[in-house]
């Protein structure tokens, strides 16, 4: 099980508008810890771990974050309409655009997406897969 994540940033000010633009959407609560970002998911007590944490932090080295090449970090959302709010969202709040929402033929038909790159260059992805909503060939 993957317990968290972490992305690099040089400004966490910046990082902090862009993920604050959709992740709380998604459930997650953010706190600021040492002057980095930390998004949880509520577990409740004695209850079962939930997705993997989110972290921005500012990196180890001190050298300047830069985004891995082939490296994104999926967030599932609950609908094919919250795709695309959160993809406009999180591009009003200094995200850009690496790939409008829609189907994608490499993938099942009902996998609906949105890519995006952070204000660091950090690709995300933000998908729906919900069998109920409209398929691709629909």
């Amino acid at each position: 099980m993957i317990a968290y994540v972490t992305v690099g940033a040089d400004d966490i000010a910046k990082a902090e508008r862009f993920y604050s633009a959709f992740l709380p959407s998604l459930g997650y609560q953010v706190e600021e810890y040492h002057g980095d970002l930390s998004y949880t998911l509520p577990v409740e007590q004695g209850g079962p771990l939930s997705q993997p944490d989110f972290y921005v932090k500012a990196p180890f080295n001190g050298q300047s974050a830069k985004a891995g090449n082939g490296v994104m970090v999926a967030f599932q959302a609950k609908s094919q309409r919250q795709v695309r709010a959160l993809h406009a969202s999180a591009l009003a709040a200094g995200g850009f655009d690496e790939g409008q929402p829609g189907f994608r033929d490499s993938y099942g038909p009902n996998f609906y997406v949105g890519y995006l790159r952070d204000p660091h260059g950090n690709k995300i992805a933000l998908f729906s897969s919900d069998p109920n909503e409209p398929r691709r060939d629909e």
